[in-house]
């Protein structure tokens, strides 16, 4: 359909436009990878559909050091992008989960959440949930996933997201204290990296793409809001990573020190990187700064694991 006959009713440039006959626009195109055995990481990867109804699905990160008797940490990663974009078969976070998963010696599942504004939140929380149960199906080795049945450690899982992805997986790990994730899945941790909490100003495209949110201190969006609700945090170490130029790093320090003061009988842990800006790391892997952030998170999931030389 030709959206240039059709009057822009919605415009969150540089994410997306919405025009009044419904036509989205996106203004950044995200590229897509097929999964691979990574010859510099020795990473496997292959896709799995979850859910043919909403078509969610997985990447799955297999590491190549699986000849161990022994089984992994095993990461729940939440891709960012403001709940609009990207994916986890895009380059930028396919390269990443290589490196995460070889630097940690960890088996990965990337989700694949449906995005908004085609559908609104709470559709990537419902649909994130929906593969932690998948996930949990695997606890006994009977599940559906031979790489999850055969490597995986359910007694050392963890979640992980960037920017909206880390507001994606502080909800999950609210559900998994609320709601159990079943017998043998024990979430350990989850990891924070710039994550999305809004700036303390009325935020638009959060107000647009969750319509039922009762506003800016909805507790999906700003956490600290609440900070009773931290009890219920199903896990027992958090790390929560900043940046210092980055325009939502103000809430994710607030977080850290909402967390810290609050009733929730866990070990949060904080480290800002001075001089970069939101979600540096991925957009230049190969800086110091992002190998540095790289070897905590991966030391955060797997403290036995020694640094790699990648």
């Amino acid at each position: 359909m030709d959206s240039s006959k059709s009057e822009v009713v919605h415009d969150f440039h540089p994410l997306f436009r919405v025009y009044e006959d419904g036509h989205v626009e996106r203004f950044m195109d995200t590229d897509t990878v097929t999964p691979s055995d990574d010859p510099k990481t020795g990473v496997q990867s292959k896709d799995i559909v979850i859910s043919p109804e909403t078509n969610v699905s997985v990447r799955l990160f297999l590491p190549k050091t699986t000849h161990s008797a022994h089984k992994l940490p095993l990461l729940i990663y939440i891709h960012g992008g403001a709940f609009s974009i990207q994916s986890p078969f895009s380059s930028l976070y396919h390269n990443y989960l290589n490196s995460l998963v070889a630097e940690a010696n960890a088996i990965a599942v990337s989700i694949d959440y449906r995005l908004a504004p085609e559908h609104p939140i709470p559709a990537c929380y419902d649909d994130s949930w929906t593969v932690m149960q998948w996930v949990a199906l695997h606890v006994n080795g009977l599940g559906p996933e031979p790489w999850l049945n055969d490597h995986a450690d359910f007694g050392r899982a963890f979640l992980a997201g960037d920017s909206a992805g880390a507001n994606i997986a502080h909800d999950m790990a609210v559900r998994a204290g609320v709601d159990g994730l079943g017998f043998g899945l024990k979430l350990v941790g989850i990891v924070l990296v710039h994550p999305f909490f809004g700036n303390g100003k009325p935020d638009k495209l959060w107000m647009f793409i969750c319509p039922e949110t009762s506003g800016c201190d909805d507790p999906r969006l700003n956490p600290a809001a609440n900070p009773s609700l931290f009890s219920t945090l199903g896990c027992t170490k958090v790390l929560v990573c900043t940046a210092e130029k980055d325009h939502l790093r103000q809430r994710g320090l607030t977080y850290y020190e909402a967390l810290r003061k609050s009733e929730w009988c866990g070990v949060v842990e904080f480290m800002e990187t001075e001089g970069e800006d939101h979600v540096f790391h991925l957009f230049n892997p190969t800086c110091e700064k992002a190998g540095t952030l790289m070897n905590r998170v991966a030391s955060f999931i797997n403290p036995d694991q020694a640094p790699s030389l990648l």
